[in-house]
């Protein structure tokens, strides 16, 4: 008897790319001047810039297609940055967003799990982010420090 195929698995740098693209839409919507760094070796994926405030934000972006774990290990975070989590969904589905300072991540790494700990595979669920009220918290982007 033949085995059925695997279903095809989602390309990472696809899917990462859509990410990367739903929150520049989204950050251009707000009116921050935006732009992509594409490319592979990159240490940001976006640069926005709020003419209001006079504050540009570096912005890491991290997607996924479906719920799972969003992995990145506490040691690689930047306080400085802003981490936009963006939980893709299937087509016709909104597009959910968790906007999280790097501060807080690094300040409190401890509040995002233990998981986000784990040092073989380290990881925040979409529901902790939920927990913590960062479900579309865009308001970092227009606080002036």
């Amino acid at each position: 008897m033949a085995e059925s195929p695997k279903p095809k698995r989602a390309d990472g740098q696809i899917t990462g790319l859509a990410g990367e693209l739903f929150v520049a839409a989204e950050l251009l919507k707000r009116g921050l001047q935006t732009s992509v760094t594409f490319g592979n070796a990159k240490a940001i994926d976006l640069l926005a810039y709020n003419s209001s405030t006079d504050r540009t934000f570096a912005v890491q972006v991290k997607a996924l297609r479906s719920r799972n774990f969003f992995l990145i290990s506490h040691l690689k975070v930047v306080a400085s940055h802003v981490y936009v989590f963006v939980l893709l969904n299937k087509p016709g589905q909104a597009v959910q967003y968790f906007v999280v300072p790097g501060s807080d991540l690094v300040s409190s790494p401890e509040r995002f799990a233990k998981w986000f700990l784990d040092p073989k595979m380290p990881g925040i669920q979409p529901k902790t982010f939920e927990q913590l009220g960062y479900e579309n918290a865009w308001g970092i982007f227009d606080s002036a420090t």
